[in-house]
């Protein structure tokens, strides 16, 4: 049995050309799941402009329109041999709305499609998908450039230790969802860890130079890597290594080897960490692919 069985789709009805419907609808078919759209709308400041009887009208006509066409997809989905229900409604608080929506339907993904913040705006606000990969309690499918398609080529992106028993939680939880999601749409699994070994770490010790230490503890990293691999059957050509920054060779990987799916995981963001971002939250920006966050 597939880890999902109910999918809750979050969509800016504004955006009707969107392949979010036709794709979120493609992965509760092959999970066999239900999938719940709601359409969330910002409130439009100028309706306050009107008497309040126009206002009234006009929020519900508003409304009616997007449910029409809301309901109207969903009837193709349902065509397909999908459960499908919707929700059209106002955003006060588009943050706070999404979380609520999370919290009293408990899906077991949360899908959406990225919203590309710049970093002028990154630097002074947190942007929305920021917000919700620190706050969500469901893990977060969000899409970036993909089409109507099933994923088939997933990346489960670890974080290994040179300390056996370190973050091995968390990579189990990456590649059991990772493995769900590569088993449900027939696609290729492969497992990823970028080496990114700062100088800031190092130090001469006892008579041991930086290259030294550098080099041992490339080592003592890749062992821990081959053994994770080694502990979920991943095949040998499907395990990567790679030195470098995580989000340059996250993306590098991503293009290069048309990557639809990168599974990675979220930390909780501290101090400088959670005005900078953390490397998944860049890698929205950046990767050209979907990004699912646990």
């Amino acid at each position: 049995m597939s880890l999902y069985q109910r999918l809750l789709l979050i969509i800016n009805p504004v955006l009707r050309h969107s392949p979010a419907v036709s794709h979120a609808a493609s992965l509760a078919k092959a999970c066999g799941a239900s999938l719940h759209i709601t359409a969330l709308i910002p409130s439009f400041k100028w309706l306050s402009l009107l008497e309040e009887g126009d206002r009234i009208l006009a929020r519900e006509r508003y409304l009616q329109d997007h449910r029409d066409w809301l309901e109207s997809q969903a009837e193709s989905v349902r065509g397909r041999g999908i459960e499908v229900t919707t929700q059209v409604a106002w955003a006060e608080d588009l943050k706070q709305d999404i979380i609520d929506h999370v919290t009293d339907m408990q899906p077991d993904l949360l899908i959406k499609e990225i919203d590309h913040a710049s970093r002028l705006k990154r630097a002074f606000f947190t942007p929305l998908d920021w917000h919700l990969l620190r706050h969500c309690s469901a893990p977060v499918y969000l899409m970036g450039n993909t089409g109507l398609n099933l994923p088939g080529r997933v990346v489960a992106a670890v974080e290994v230790s040179d300390v056996e028993s370190a973050g091995d939680e968390l990579n189990e939880q990456i590649i059991k969802q990772a493995c769900n999601l590569a088993m449900q749409c027939n696609a290729e699994l492969h497992l990823l860890y970028a080496c990114d070994i700062s100088a800031d770490f190092l130090a001469d010790m006892d008579g041991l130079t930086l290259a030294d230490l550098t080099k041992a503890l490339r080592r003592d990293l890749e062992k821990s890597f081959l053994r994770l691999a080694d502990q979920f059957g991943v095949p040998a050509d499907r395990r990567h290594f790679i030195d470098g920054h995580p989000v340059k060779v996250l993306c590098e990987f991503a293009d290069e080897h048309n990557v639809d799916v990168i599974v990675m995981g979220r930390v909780q963001s501290k101090g400088l960490n959670k005005l900078l971002g953390s490397t998944t939250e860049h890698i929205l920006y950046q990767a050209p692919c979907c990004v699912l966050a646990v």
